[in-house]
C-alpha cells in the first residue's frame, strides 16, 4: 500500500462490485438447455445496425457484439456533454473485441475482472450477447445490464451474460457509462451538471430502441437490471421523464432508491452519504475541484483543457454523487417513489443478507484498530447520535461475538436491508413487485477480504456470480450454488419474457405486499417466504425516524 493511498481509496481497491482477479471454482455442473425437436438456424453474424454493419462471433450456444458504440467519444468538447450521436461508418465493424473502460483509478488487475484492459475516456459502448440459434423474425426480450462499483469503476464487459442469454433465451445488453469525475461532475452553468453517466445509460436504452431488432430483440419489451450503483442507477431512471417509454421492467439489485448511509457506516471516517445529491452540490463541488486544479478562469474550458491523467485521481470525489433537480431527474429519487411519480412497471427489488460484511472487512484490513469492543461506542454515536444508546441495545457485542460482526450486522440492517424493503413497499403500491434476499451463507468472496472470524456470508456483490461468469468464469461449486444459479437464471429470465418470475419447476414467489416485509429468500436448498422485516429488526429501524 503507497504511503499516500487514503482509507477510502484503499477500501474502493478492495470492496468493488467486481473484483480485480478471479480464480476459477470447480467444474461447473452442466446447465440445462431446451431440447428442439429440430433446431433453428444459426443467426447471422454480421448485423446491420443505425450507425453501420458489425460483425461478431459465435461460441457455442451464444453469438457476441463487444465493443459496439452507442454513443460518440466523450472527449474534447463533448467531455462533460450529454452523449452524442455515432458517426456512421462504411463498410463492416469487427465487434470481437470488447472496448476499453471507462476512465477510471487503476488500469492494472486491481480495477479489472480482466487484467491488461485499458481505460480510457472515449468509452461508450456496449456489448450483446444473444442466442447462437434463432428463427427468423424471433423478438426475444432484451436485458439491459448497468454494472455496479461505487459510480466510480467497473465495466460492462466483465459480465458474461453467455449462461443468462443461453439459459434464459434472451438478448442480453451490457453497457459503459462515464464514471466518477466524468460522469457526475458539475459547474454553475453547466447543462446536464451531475447526470452524465445517467445520460448515458438512457442512451443505451435509445440506442436498443433503434437496434434490438437487428439482434431478434424485442424493443417493446426490455428489462433493465442493474446491481449496487447500477441498480441505484436503475431507480434513478425509473424517476427520469426520459425514460418513459424506454423501460417496461426493472430488476434492482443492491441499489434501492432509499439507501441513506449515516457518518461512518460505509467507512469509520466517511461522511454520511445517500446515492443521490442536489444539483447545486454537485455544481459546488465541481467547482470546488475546478479551483484546486488551478482552472479560475474559463472554468468549464480549463477542464477539458487537462488531461485525463489530472482528473482520475479525483473520480472518488464524485462517488455516489448523482444529481436530481435537473432536468432529466427533476426529484429526488427517493421521494419520487414514496410519491408514486414512477411508472407503474414490474420491478424485482432486493439485495444480500450481510451487505455490510465486505465493507467493514476492509476498513479492518486498512486499519485493525478501527472497529474494536473499544471504538463501538464511538462509532455509534457518530452514526446515531441521541440514539446511540438504544443501537447499543439492540446491537450488544455480545450477541454477536465481536466488535466487527455487531457493526456489519448494524450497518446492514439500517443502512441496506431496511431501507430496500420500504423501497419495495413503496414500488408495491403502484405496480407487480417481486421482494427478494439473497443468503448464500457460502457464496464466492468476490471481494476478497478476509478477516479471521468475520465470515463474509451473503456479502455485497456475492449474488453476482449466480447470474453472470464474471471475467468469463464460472466460481460456482456444482451442487447447491449451481442449481441455486439456474434458478436465479430461470426467475430472471421469466420475469424478462413476462414480468412475472414464476415459471414451471421454481417454487413459487409471490408479489410483495405494500403493508408487509415478506420476501422471496434465494439460498441453495431454502428458496422461499421469509420476513425480511423481522430478520433485519426494521421495526426499531422504523421507529427511530
Amino acid at each position: 500500500m503507497s504511503s499516500t493511498t487514503s482509507p477510502i481509496e484503499f477500501l474502493t481497491c478492495l470492496v468493488r462490485t467486481v473484483v480485480s482477479v478471479v480464480v476459477a471454482a470447480s467444474v461447473a455442473a452442466a446447465t440445462a438447455v431446451t431440447v428442439h425437436a429440430q433446431a433453428p438456424p444459426a443467426a447471422p453474424l454480421t448485423v446491420e445496425l443505425d450507425s453501420g454493419a458489425v460483425r461478431g462471433s459465435a461460441d457455442g450456444s451464444t453469438r457476441e457484439f463487444l465493443g459496439i458504440p452507442y454513443a460518440a467519444p466523450p472527449v474534447g468538447a463533448l467531455r462533460w456533454a450529454p452523449p452524442q450521436p455515432v458517426t456512421r461508418w462504411e463498410g463492416v465493424r469487427d465487434a470481437t473485441v470488447a472496448g476499453p473502460r471507462c476512465a477510471q483509478a487503476g488500469s492494472g488487475a486491481a480495477s479489472s475482472l480482466r487484467p491488461g484492459r485499458p481505460t480510457a475516456e472515449d468509452c461508450l459502448h456496449l456489448n450483446v450477447t444473444t442466442p447462437a440459434d434463432m428463427p427468423p423474425g424471433a423478438r426475444l426480450p432484451v436485458m439491459v445490464w448497468w454494472h455496479g462499483g461505487g459510480f466510480t469503476s467497473g465495466s460492462g464487459s466483465e459480465y458474461d451474460a453467455t449462461r443468462l442469454a443461453e439459459q434464459g433465451n434472451v438478448i442480453v445488453v451490457t453497457v459503459d457509462y462515464r464514471l466518477g469525475v466524468f460522469g457526475y461532475f458539475g459547474l454553475p452553468g453547466l447543462a446536464g451538471s451531475g447526470n452524465f453517466g445517467l445520460a448515458d445509460q438512457l442512451a443505451s436504452l435509445e440506442w436498443v430502441q433503434a437496434n434490438a431488432a437487428a439482434f431478434g430483440g424485442d424493443p417493446g419489451n426490455v428489462t433493465v437490471f442493474g446491481e449496487s450503483a447500477g441498480g441505484m442507477s436503475a431507480c434513478a431512471a425509473l424517476a427520469s421523464p426520459r425514460a418513459e417509454g424506454l423501460i417496461d421492467k426493472a430488476i434492482i439489485s443492491s441499489g434501492s432508491c432509499m439507501l441513506d448511509w449515516p457518518a461512518g457506516t460505509q467507512f469509520p471516517r466517511s461522511p454520511a452519504q445517500r446515492p443521490y445529491v442536489p444539483v447545486a452540490q454537485a455544481r459546488a463541488d465541481g467547482l470546488d475541484l475546478a479551483g484546486r486544479l488551478g482552472c479560475t478562469e474559463d472554468v468549464l474550458a480549463c477542464m477539458r483543457a487537462l488531461g485525463v491523467d489530472a482528473l482520475v485521481p479525483h473520480t472518488q470525489e464524485f462517488a455516489n454523487h448523482l444529481a436530481y433537480g435537473t432536468e432529466l431527474l427533476p426529484a429526488d429519487p427517493a421521494e419520487a417513489l414514496e410519491t408514486g411519480a414512477v411508472p407503474d412497471i414490474p420491478v424485482i427489488s432486493g439485495g444480500n443478507r450481510d451487505e455490510a460484511r465486505p465493507f467493514v472487512a476492509g476498513a479492518i484490513m486498512f486499519d485493525p484498530t478501527t472497529i474494536t469492543a473499544l471504538t463501538y461506542p464511538d462509532l455509534l454515536a457518530r452514526a446515531f447520535g441521541e440514539d446511540a444508546g438504544a443501537v447499543a441495545a439492540e446491537y450488544p457485542i455480545s450477541r454477536y461475538g465481536n466488535a466487527a460482526l455487531a457493526w456489519a450486522t448494524l450497518v446492514t440492517d439500517a443502512t441496506w436491508s431496511c431501507p430496500t424493503l420500504r423501497g419495495d413497499r413503496a414500488l408495491a403500491r403502484r405496480g407487480p413487485t417481486y421482494s427478494y434476499e439473497f443468503a448464500d451463507p457460502h457464496a464466492p468472496n468476490v471481494n476478497f477480504t478476509w478477516v479471521p472470524q468475520f465470515p463474509m456470508g451473503a456479502a455485497h456483490a456475492s449474488d453476482l456470480p449466480y447470474i453472470f461468469d464474471l471475467g468469463g468464469q464460472n466460481m460456482l461449486l456444482p451442487g447447491g450454488q449451481q442449481a441455486l444459479a439456474d434458478l436465479m437464471v430461470g426467475y430472471w429470465a421469466a420475469f424478462a419474457h413476462t414480468g412475472d418470475p414464476n415459471h414451471a419447476g421454481a417454487p413459487r414467489w409471490a408479489p410483495a405486499a405494500p403493508d408487509t416485509t415478506t420476501v422471496q429468500q434465494l439460498a441453495p436448498g431454502a428458496v422461499g417466504p421469509v420476513d425480511a422485516g423481522a430478520a433485519h429488526r426494521c421495526a426499531f429501524w422504523d421507529g427511530l425516524e
